[in-house]
């Protein structure tokens, strides 16, 4: 199978894009286990496109079980690059208001119990000051500009353990840090994108204001109103996204290189089985 440049990861109560031509669905074996779901291959005027639900249909991964390596690394088997995520968020700003849309340009990372890297067997130091690739930025935000939805043109991420939302105290730290958004899964999953040479961001729908406006608590049934009220917008978005993805100049993001110096171990002290797990990344480095 030739390469499949395009990249959709789904959040919550996106499980599908109308209008794809599905093609074909990809049960992919890992070295770190299975994806969340299997992948779907599908076709948009001509523009072949993997697919997959994070969370898993029925979703059926809290976000701190999502098999995150899995995920990506199967994505990177199939060859994609241009990697575009979408997230239900809580807002931490008055001006975002549930059902807009956000593309973040920076993040926090307060989560403590996932798997962050490929490369536990290996010393691996990549950058990540800009962890929302620029070129997928701009693009994301063409197409929700051009489909005519509120959106926000950047803001921070905080990326929270869960499952449990925040407390009170905790929504107005987010606040004083000057960040704009809350969520549980955009991390680890853009540090591996980024290991794993992506170009990766995220469409962010807000579905809420956290605890800090005056809320008791975070209402579940309001939030899955809120994406599903927004489910059809964002797939508009998508495929538009598709349509503009700048095939062919991969070369021009930072994302394609990540690795180029990153990595310390000396090719004679990387063993066997971290080849099985990240051959697939560091390759091209070492001719193999």
């Amino acid at each position: 199978m030739d390469d499949i440049k395009i990249g959709i990861i789904g959040g919550s109560g996106l499980y599908d894009i109308d209008g794809i031509e599905v093609l074909d669905e990809l049960d992919i074996d890992t070295p770190f286990g299975k994806p969340s779901d299997k992948i779907l291959v599908g076709s948009l005027n001509g523009r072949r496109v993997a697919f997959l639900p994070r969370h898993g249909r029925g979703h059926v991964h809290n976000p701190t079980q999502v098999p995150v390596r899995a995920n990506i690394w199967a994505l990177k088997s199939l060859g994609v690059f241009w990697l575009t995520t979408v997230s239900a968020v809580g807002s931490l700003r008055e001006e975002i208001a549930p059902r807009h849309f956000v593309i973040p340009d920076q993040i926090i990372d307060r989560t403590r119990a996932r798997e962050n890297t490929f490369f536990d067997r290996m010393a691996v130091h990549v950058g990540f000051s800009h962890p929302f690739d620029p070129t997928l930025r701009k693009i994301l935000l063409a197409a929700c500009n051009a489909e005519g939805v509120t959106v926000h043109d950047g803001g921070t991420y905080v990326c929270m353990e869960g499952p449990l939302f925040s407390t009170k105290a905790e929504s107005e730290m987010h606040r004083s840090w000057g960040a704009s958004l809350i969520g549980m899964t955009a991390l680890p999953e853009a540090k591996l994108a980024r290991e794993a040479e992506m170009s990766y961001a995220s469409i962010c729908l807000a579905t809420d204001y956290d605890v800090w406006r005056d809320a008791e608590e975070v209402d579940v049934s309001e939030v899955m109103a809120n994406v599903a009220a927004n489910v059809k917008n964002v797939k508009n978005v998508l495929r538009r996204v598709i349509a503009e993805v700048p095939l062919g100049q991969e070369a021009t993001s930072s994302a394609y290189s990540a690795l180029q110096h990153a990595i310390m171990t000396k090719p004679d002290q990387i063993s066997d089985e971290a080849w099985r797990e990240v051959g697939l990344l560091i390759g091209k480095y070492y001719g193999r």
